[in-house]
């Protein structure tokens, strides 16, 4: 079967661009401290093949898995190519991760190299540490006395091995909250990455040398493919920030002379708080791509200030990952996800996987060929791939519903998951968390709305009797265990949680008892 992105793969898509245009600007970096770094397609390539080569001569090769564990930087992109270069596996980490949630990556992903930077190397070492296996550490974006620099493998000599990838081959291994007490990870081909950028392409009508601006990190899939596999797609210019500081984001998108980005909730919601400027709408942005609703008045208030529309949009990591998107030509139809994407074919399911009725609400699934347009599975775990894979259908745990036009319009997630400020928090992770406290006989947690971040994490905990258990010990107890975001912000007692005649916890009715107490973000 012929495929719209052939048999190639991110070698191929790589090479085309830097033998047409070796002197276009690639990347343009901005770092934290406001430094800039550029590379054109030409010094690009030339800095994977070293790589690469570097790569091989520490013995990876073909299926080996090597974890990224970097803020947004040049040398993420380098490494990521260079091991695509070689057949082998990009594993990139949240740079939130605890020690413990490291460490998980690092053995799951049966990893044989790992990458830091020096103000994150404390929790790499210690991942490294509590596996209890010896592991290759390098250390990018710096020197630390003892440590073996990133860079070295820049001074290889001689070509690498001739690539060894295929379409088919797995690429990635991104790591997801879902329904689990710990993360999976979604396994993404070449093929997978290279239908991405072409559904950035073809949902946004982007042309040849767009300026693709991201701040969103690279350790997610939208800022790899709306912005990474977008700009090389159409042989444009990512433009990459460090991080997101809501006073310079939109200043910067005026500096690189941005034509596309993407925001979240918690994005939009800070650059509207910041100081009109007279400036706000003199910027070169066409697209600007959303994916998270927000209410009617931020978004008028946004578009009217800022002079760009929101495009709305719904994706995800095992589809790589646009399966819906609002049309640019044509109505909109605001809240809505919009219609499926090109190429994409999406079902509305009911629990008996018929499909439901325009108006009523079903599980959004999306056929399609595993390793193609969606994912190859989860990475040795057959039984949540046999859930979610079951044929050529990825179900998403997402439910939704189609207007008369065939318009999507988000309902909720089947997944116990919670949204904060982009990333996706599994309440069952948080709930182990809380679980492994002495002093908690039993706990929930949901999420709850949240002005800026979209929504709370919010725990409701029973105490076991006596303890003296306090918010305080739970927040602390818990940021010991999970990255930042997923730590709550809100902190419930109470003497039972409200369960099913069959003993479930009743998670409906606590969101409601907490939208009632006008649960905030600080512990209480």
């Amino acid at each position: 079967m012929l495929h719209p992105t052939g048999d190639r793969t991110l070698t191929d898509l790589l090479r085309e661009r830097a033998e047409a245009e070796p002197a276009r600007t690639f990347l343009t970096f901005e770092s934290a401290a406001g430094e800039l770094e550029e590379l054109t397609y030409a010094a690009f390539a030339a800095q994977v093949e070293r790589c690469a080569r570097g790569f091989a001569d520490r013995g990876i090769g073909h299926g080996d898995a090597v974890v990224v564990h970097l803020r947004n930087c040049p040398q993420v992109l380098i490494a990521w190519f260079a091991l695509a270069r070689l057949g082998a596996v990009f594993v990139p980490a949240n740079v939130a991760s605890t020690v413990a949630e490291l460490e998980h990556v690092l053995s799951f992903a049966q990893a044989r190299l790992a990458i830091t930077e020096p103000g994150l190397l404390e929790t790499a070492a210690g991942a490294i540490a509590a596996g209890g296996r010896p592991l290759p550490l390098l250390v990018a974006r710096g020197e630390v006395a003892g440590q073996e620099r990133f860079e070295a493998l820049l001074e290889a000599a001689g070509p690498p091995p001739e690539p060894a990838a295929r379409a088919a081959d797995v690429a990635e291994l991104i790591f997801t909250s879902g329904t689990t007490r710990k993360p999976k990870a979604v396994m993404l081909t070449h093929a997978n990455c290279l239908r991405a950028g072409l559904d950035a392409v073809h949902c946004l009508w982007l042309q040849p040398g767009e300026r693709c601006l991201t701040a969103l990190p690279l350790f997610h899939v939208n800022g790899q493919a709306m912005s990474v596999l977008a700009a090389l797609t159409t042989g444009g210019t990512l433009v990459l920030l460090e991080e997101y500081r809501a006073s310079r984001f939109w200043a910067q998108v005026r500096a690189h002379r941005a034509t596309q980005t993407c925001v979240v909730a918690m994005q939009l919601r800070t650059l509207l708080a910041q100081p009109p400027d007279p400036a706000d709408r003199d910027h070169e942005l066409r697209r600007l791509f959303y994916a998270i609703n927000v209410a009617d008045e931020e978004k008028a208030a946004f578009e009217r200030r800022f002079g760009v529309e929101l495009i709305n949009g719904y994706g995800l990591s095992e589809a790589m990952t646009l399966l819906a998107v609002a049309p640019i030509a044509g109505p909109r139809r605001w809240p809505s996800i919009g219609l499926a994407s090109p190429g994409r074919r999406l079902l509305l399911l009911d629990p008996q996987g018929e499909p439901v009725a325009p108006g009523e609400v079903g599980e959004i699934v999306a056929e399609g060929t595993p390793g193609r347009d969606l994912m190859l599975g989860y990475y040795r775990d057959p039984q949540a791939t046999a859930a979610a894979l079951r044929g050529n259908r990825l179900h998403t745990g997402d439910n939704a519903w189609a207007d008369e036009a065939g318009y999507l319009h988000f309902f909720d997630r089947k997944k116990d998951m919670i949204k904060r400020a982009g990333e996706n928090v599994s309440a069952i992770e948080v709930e182990g968390a809380l679980a492994a406290h002495p002093g908690v006989a039993e706990a929930a947690v949901v999420g709850v709305p949240d002005a800026i971040r979209d929504e709370a994490v919010a725990a409701v905990v029973v105490p076991v009797a006596g303890s003296g258990l306090t918010a305080e010990e739970v927040v602390a107890h818990c940021r010991e265990r999970l990255s930042r975001f997923k730590v709550p912000t809100v902190v419930v007692f109470a003497q039972e949680l409200p369960k099913t005649s069959i003993g479930k916890v009743r998670k409906d009715a606590l969101r409601r008892s907490l939208a009632g107490d006008g649960a905030g973000e600080a512990a209480r």
